[in-house]
């Protein structure tokens, strides 16, 4: 694919939100399509075979997405993150992926993946220029994995992806493990057993109420600080610095040197105040947080001829317009039935 020429557009400061948040990181989906069914994300029984997907024509394509990109970067995105739905079902992502890493200002290019397809593809995203991947994997148990992803897929597929990610240098190669109570919560430390010592980062995510077709209860939510205890008891932790500002992991390493773990504690130990993370959609909206009702529509201006000047102050308008706060007020937000977009719109 040839990379479109854009007339350079002069950087300005980074913008802040209300709350003096800057803009930092970009969420990229590609496509809301998935080959799994994970139950708290995209649930079998609702994402069935005659559920409406968004039609090619529907998506950005590649300059869209790659121009957009340009303009969050002038902006003062450094970081982007491609996802999905599952990106590697999106056909050429490699491509992509070149093309994205040749932006000015770009410091980091990674993936969430659930890892499947990550066999056949790690070496040509790695030759374009992707840094690292985020694997997702809620268990190593045959049996609870099939649970968690709707019956697709396999421990071994996704061992196989995260194995080839490794011997092309997608590092550091991290794994995100929904741990939710009653399901995979006792598998948790097979995680952590597996991957010690291996430079692996096992990293477990409070189960969250993203979207709104997950039946998300407060009492299946395993707090981090429970896991925390449960790992420290086993395998000693001492806290580690964050590696960057923004991070939503606080980070341990295991005193013995075996490597380091990282807990998301979105729920019990909410991180808004700190949040720089855009998210957009495949279909072209502009997200400024995760538990949005709706985002803003940039590809009908994108498709209407809009410069780039008038889509830059259109992206820069709403992130200074940003008060998103939602798991600080899950509470009072939950009890007015605010609804969410689905994450399969919008990546983790």
């Amino acid at each position: 694919m040839n990379t479109p020429v854009f007339p350079l557009i002069q950087r300005r400061r980074r913008v802040a939100d209300q709350l003096r948040r800057p803009l930092r990181d970009l969420r990229l989906s590609v496509t809301d399509r998935c080959n799994f069914r994970c139950p708290y994300c995209m649930p079998r029984e609702r994402f069935h075979e005659q559920y409406r997907f968004l039609k090619s024509s529907e998506r950005l394509n590649f300059d869209e997405l790659l121009r957009l990109a340009r303009l969050f970067l002038d902006l003062g995105v450094v970081k982007l993150r491609i996802t999905g739905g599952e990106p590697l079902v999106r056909a050429g992502l490699a491509d992509l992926v070149g093309d994205l890493s040749s932006l000015p200002g770009v410091e980091d290019i990674a993936l969430t993946t659930n890892g499947v397809l990550l066999t056949q593809q790690a070496a040509a995203l790695s030759a374009a220029g992707l840094k690292r991947v985020t694997v997702s994997l809620d268990s190593l148990d045959p049996e609870v994995f099939k649970a968690m992803s709707g019956g697709f897929g396999s421990v071994d597929d996704v061992l196989s992806g995260i194995a080839a990610a490794q011997r092309h240098g997608l590092a550091p190669i991290k794994i995100n493990a929904v741990i939710e109570r009653g399901l995979n919560d006792h598998t948790a430390l097979d995680l952590v057993e597996h991957f010690r010592g291996s430079g692996i980062i096992v990293r477990f995510i409070e189960y969250m109420d993203v979207g709104n077709r997950n039946d998300w209860e407060p009492s299946r939510v395993v707090p981090s600080q429970e896991l925390y205890e449960r790992v420290h008891a086993r395998w000693p932790l001492q806290p580690l610095e964050p590696t960057y500002a923004g991070e939503v992991a606080r980070r341990y390493g295991f005193q013995d040197g075996g490597g380091e773990i990282g807990f998301v504690a979105s729920v019990t130990q909410p991180f808004c105040g700190d949040c720089t993370r855009a998210r957009l959609s495949s279909d072209g909206k502009f997200y400024t947080c995760l538990f949005a009702a709706d985002g803003v529509d940039l590809r009908g201006p994108l498709r209407g001829g809009a410069s780039d000047q008038e889509l830059s102050e259109l992206i820069r308008a709403i992130w200074e317009r940003r008060i998103d706060r939602y798991s600080e007020l899950r509470d009072e937000l939950r009890a007015r039935h605010v609804q969410h977009v689905e994450m399969n719109h919008v990546g983790g």
